[in-house]
């Protein structure tokens, strides 16, 4: 028996970690016969077969045997091979027969096949051991983190083979071929997918999963996507998956009522369901139930070597009533909304990645203010490892939406986020769901004529890699993708034969690399000792600040002209005294511009503005940013 009794005691508690080494399938030998072991956690089940393209789906063929006490049923099938399929017959409690697929499943048919497919993991000859080593030393430092987000299905497509008229996306190691150089030459550090585990509805963008322990066979096998991940990792950029534990689809074929009971999510539906979704919420204060999710996060990182989790929908698992009305929910013991038993489960999964993958990332997709989400569990918090702000990302892109002659009346919405901007360890964030549902694109948000809706995105662009926290932004949004995104077709790269989205995505690379060379935008990232607060002109709509590094030398200050009118020589305060040069204008002609620059370095003088001593008179351009950084060994600055 491969179970042994300390594995389901260690299961039975929530503290099996690498459980997926036990259940499931796993080809094996036992007395000198080769063969696959099955193993499934089935309580209530009146009986368990596997059927499977091996015994023609024969549930008669290969009856599991339980083991007493446990709740598992386990069996070795002489001569099952990898690539086999499976699947586990159920006879339910009321006597009703179901065809399960494998929750363990290492990988599954291409939807809208359902079956699980016999896979070993074992084989893959990994080459990303610098990238590892590099991963473990940089873990302790400030380093930057610049996202690019894709949906694999839709970041290009190309013709089909089979029919060439229509298109179909890009496999994963095409996407290796393609998408990793264009990421390596726009500067991202870091490539984040939309989640790639199995899932049944491909309108689901992947976040209603039913194959955790498997990708997508949409765009090839696992040993494609392990290539994927190792070609990613030799061009020293890191990969993030986005990570679904806060509900699963209602698939006959799922988790949903596996053993003919509510095994994996709660009996309960105003615990259990998410109405608006449509799916059912994991039973958190079931062992067996976090034991499945807490080792399925630690399997990424082992078998696939990612470098980071996005949870998504944390908000949703924190709080009871979560997009739910009066009556269609129960309140904690002590009468509250917080769900104390996923509350757990959240500081129990990031103790556990943090302690076998001490440099991993754990990121949360949470929109309230709950506090200390990126604490550590020891010092009282959630343990996460960064938040995606999505307070900052709605008063912003709301802001940027306003027509020229209103923002002035909002000024909240630009300057607010800077107040709390230290609470947490953010990630600034442009991601998916704000260009899709009628959202419009980036580029549709901004008010104007095309040219000023061009000149309004590169301004925003600018102010959003000046403002402290990581970066992130959804796919096409660099070079300005018209319409919204559309998960069924590849972007509209013909875009780029257009001068102007060609060199909009132009400025975002150069952006991006100047994000990862100017210590002042990361090393401080996360303290206030690393930025500055200069001023906000309201009426005028122009915002001034600083970013700082350990050394003075990488001082940078950010202006920020949200109208279209021209400054020739407009006051702004500044830390220090010394001679300040313009590194990046977003108005220069080869970003799209009209060329209001700052050619000539500019001399900081004792005449006070914005409750600074020093100030400087730089040309402001129209719906621009522009960045300027110290030359303060010349003019002997200090902090």
């Amino acid at each position: 028996m491969i179970l042994s009794e300390h594995d389901i005691q260690l299961f039975h508690e929530g503290k099996h970690h690498f459980i997926y080494k036990k259940l499931g399938c796993h080809l094996a030998e036992i007395n000198d016969t080769r063969g696959a072991y099955f193993a499934v956690w089935a309580p209530n089940a009146q009986s368990v077969s596997v059927t499977g393209s091996f015994n023609h789906w024969d549930g008669k063929a290969h009856p599991m045997r339980r083991i007493a006490g446990s709740g598992i049923w386990e069996l070795f099938i002489p001569g099952v091979k990898e690539g086999d399929l499976y699947k586990y017959e159920i006879r339910t409690p009321s006597g009703k027969i179901l065809a399960k697929s494998d929750p363990y499943a290492f990988c599954c048919e291409k939807p809208p096949n359902t079956a699980s497919i016999v896979y070993d993991h074992g084989h893959y000859p990994w080459g990303d051991e610098e990238w590892m080593k590099k991963r473990k030393r940089n873990r302790k430092r400030k380093q930057p983190l610049n996202i690019y987000e894709v949906h694999a299905g839709s970041w290009k497509h190309e013709p089909d083979p089979e029919n060439p008229s229509c298109t179909v996306p890009l496999s994963y190691r095409k996407l290796a071929e393609t998408l990793i150089p264009y990421v390596k030459d726009m500067g991202y550090t870091h490539i984040e997918l939309l989640p790639i585990m199995e899932h049944p509805y491909t309108g689901s963008w992947g976040y209603q999963i039913t194959g955790y322990y498997s990708v997508t066979g949409r765009y090839g096998t696992p040993e494609d996507f392990k290539y994927f991940v190792d070609t990613c990792h030799k061009n020293n950029i890191g990969v993030i998956l986005d990570w679904v534990p806060a509900h699963f689809p209602k698939d006959i074929h799922g988790l949903a009522r596996f053993d003919g009971t509510c095994l994996y999510e709660y009996e309960d539906r105003r615990k259990g369901e998410h109405l608006e979704w449509g799916t059912l919420v994991f039973n958190y204060g079931r062992s067996e139930v976090r034991n499945f999710l807490i080792a399925n996060a630690l399997f990424w990182f082992d078998k696939y070597h990612i470098d980071g989790l996005r949870v998504d929908a944390v908000a949703s698992m924190l709080y009871l009533d979560y997009s739910r009305k009066p009556g269609e929910w129960i309140p904690n013991k002590y009468g509250g909304k917080e769900h104390l038993e996923a509350i757990e489960f959240l500081k129990e999964l990031n103790a556990a990645v943090h302690r076998y993958f001490p440099d991993a990332m754990m990121i949360a997709e949470e929109s309230t203010a709950w506090p200390r989400i990126t604490v550590p569990v020891q010092k009282g918090g959630l343990g996460f490892s960064h938040k995606w702000n999505m307070g900052w990302m709605n008063d912003f892109l709301k802001f940027i939406s306003l027509d020229f002659t209103e923002r002035k009346h909002h000024p909240d919405l630009i300057t607010f986020s800077f107040m709390y901007a230290f609470s947490e360890n953010f990630v600034q964030v442009l991601s998916h769901d704000e260009v899709v549902h009628g959202k419009r694109s980036l580029l549709g948000k901004m008010p104007g004529d095309c040219y000023q809706k061009f000149a309004g995105l590169r301004c925003a662009f600018g102010y959003f890699l000046g403002h402290p926290g990581k970066k992130l932004l959804f796919m096409g949004g660099e070079f300005g993708q018209t319409t919204e995104w559309n998960y069924n077709e590849g972007l509209s790269w013909h875009l780029l034969e257009s001068p102007l989205h060609e060199k909009l995505r132009l400025l975002v690379r150069d952006l991006n690399h100047l994000y990862r060379n100017q210590k002042a935008l990361f090393e401080k990232d996360d303290s206030s000792d690393g930025f500055e607060w200069i001023g906000y002109d309201a009426g005028n709509c122009i915002l001034a600040f600083a970013r700082k590094g350990e050394d003075l030398h990488d001082m940078l200050v950010f202006v920020c002209n949200f109208t279209p009118r021209i400054y020739e020589s407009y006051p702004v305060g500044v830390p220090v005294r010394g001679i300040y040069r313009e590194i990046l204008n977003t108005d220069n002609e080869k970003y799209g511009g009209i060329n209001v620059l700052n050619k000539k370095p500019l001399m900081a003088k004792k005449v006070p503005c914005h409750d600074k001593s020093w100030s400087i008179a730089p040309r402001i351009p129209p719906l621009a940013t522009i960045i300027l950084k110290i030359d303060a060994g010349k003019a002997g600055a200090k902090y």
